[in-house]
């Protein structure tokens, strides 16, 4: 329905046939979606009025790109993904907050994001290789098991009463560990489920729909954190909403990469790192994305701005970054127009940096929460760009190990951006490292990003050699 209750038409999904299977056998039916758009006559087979032309042109052009939902086997990983995020919101929001209760230190919950930050580099990289080598689908299962086990860890610890910082610092690097080779395998699924020019479309729904939960869980957990025994009912509720993820994992089928042969070793690691070294706009996409996270992520901030500015209602400023990633993935309809890709995704950091400067200087609740919405709208534009150049420039046998330097920047880079604030803070004050660390990525992302000329003129529709084999 559209916003006005008009039925638009439904989109028309065709069977074709790719061959998936890295070693032979028969090619499995997947659908091929035709967008609504294509379909020029109505019903009766007469021409379909301008005025609705019209309407369903707008909506082509700005709302979501859902064609990838008609593959059964996309749609499985995303309510998968999308029940999982919510649980593990929760869980990111309870775990600094905990800290920040049994030590009053923003040091403290900058180490948070320091105790993720090695594992997630160490086994981003060779769960990467390993999602080069094995099923991809069982390494992703197996992987997420480790995650809901060290939230059952993460309950029981407040559920006797333990309060010891150092044990819940332990329990995170290891969940940061198998978190890593989970979504190594995960983002090497993706475009082995969806045709090549869905796969900006499927990745803008990924982060959609994660955002969703981004929204969602830090609410909720805003809310269950104030309760007496607020942290077991947020851990205790990840756990339960894990379940159903790992049940959607299984209905997935079988995704064997076309380099199972290879042998897994540091070698593997290696290749993979020589990949990105020797291509710009790859090594690029990384760096801008570092930059972002690493100087204006103001995450460890908030429980110290929340109790000193809002009387400690933390929940809205966690979600604020996901709301604004929400709106901008419900009208993305243009991203997957966009040629320049390189430039846009500069555009859309500058963008991100110079939001989370301004919001560090409000000092009004609504204004804070307006601003961090802008800038995760930003950030929505910018991860859907860096993730899509990932995929589609890379081969098959090599994006797991693309994944795995994708998650050990995109998950690493926020968690040392975590220490950074919170050490400046500790050094000056919350308002200087927020303010400071979003005028500096605005500097370095603009002057950097310039400067590559291939990055820069990175045209999204020119053939790359690289771009798909064997998927």
């Amino acid at each position: 329905m559209s916003e006005r209750g008009e039925r638009t038409p439904p989109e028309v999904v065709r069977l074709s046939s790719r061959d998936d299977d890295a070693e032979g056998g028969q090619p499995e039916a997947i659908p091929e979606v035709v967008h609504p758009s294509a379909l020029d006559t109505d019903a009766t087979g007469g021409q379909v009025g301008e005025a609705p032309r019209a309407l369903r042109d707008l909506l082509k052009r700005h709302a979501v790109d859902t064609r990838p939902l008609a593959i059964p086997a996309y749609k499985r990983l995303l309510i998968g993904q999308g029940t999982s995020f919510v649980g593990s919101m929760l869980t990111q929001v309870a775990v600094p907050v905990q800290v920040y209760a049994l030590t009053g230190s923003s040091l403290y919950v900058g180490l948070v994001g320091l105790a993720g930050l090695v594992p997630i580099v160490v086994f981003g990289l060779y769960g990467g290789a390993i999602a080069d080598a094995v099923d991809r689908r069982t390494l992703y299962f197996f992987s997420s098991l480790g995650t809901w086990a060290i939230t059952l860890a993460l309950l029981f610890q407040t559920l006797f009463s333990v309060g010891n910082v150092w044990l819940i610092l332990v329990l995170v690097g290891v969940q940061s560990a198998a978190f890593a080779i989970a979504s190594s395998a995960r983002g090497a699924i993706i475009p082995r489920l969806v045709p090549p020019d869905l796969v900006a479309a499927a990745n803008t729904l990924n982060f959609t729909v994660g955002n969703v939960g981004q929204v969602i869980g830090p609410l909720l957990a805003g809310f269950l954190v104030t309760l007496p025994r607020g942290f077991d009912y947020a851990y205790g509720l990840d756990a339960l909403l894990f379940t159903t993820a790992l049940y959607s994992v299984l209905k997935l089928p079988s995704v064997r990469p076309d380099g199972a042969g290879q042998k897994l070793g540091l070698r593997s690691v290696a290749d993979g790192l020589a990949f990105i070294a020797t291509r710009p706009v790859l090594m690029m996409s990384f760096a801008v994305d570092i930059a972002a996270m690493v100087l204006a992520m103001p995450r460890a901030l908030f429980p110290a701005v929340a109790d000193t500015r809002f009387h400690g209602n933390v929940g809205p400023l966690y979600a604020a970054i996901a709301i604004g990633s929400v709106l901008a993935g419900l009208s993305s309809g243009w991203i997957g127009r966009v040629r320049r890709q390189g430039r846009a995704l500069v555009f859309a950091i500058i963008t991100w940096g110079a939001a989370v400067a301004l919001s560090g200087l409000a000092h009004q609740l609504w204004l804070v929460v307006a601003l961090l919405a802008l800038a995760g709208g930003a950030d929505l534009i910018s991860a859907v760009y860096r993730q899509t150049i990932l995929q589609t420039y890379a081969p098959d046998e090599m994006r797991g190990r693309m994944q795995g330097v994708f998650i050990a920047v995109v998950a690493g880079g926020p968690r040392l951006g975590d220490l950074r604030a919170g050490g400046t803070a500790a050094a000056t004050s919350p308002t200087f490292s927020w303010v400071g660390g979003g005028l500096a990525c605005m500097l370095v992302v603009a002057v950097v990003g310039g400067l590559v000329r291939p990055f820069w003129r990175y045209d999204a529709r020119e053939a790359h050699p690289e771009r798909i084999v064997g998927g």
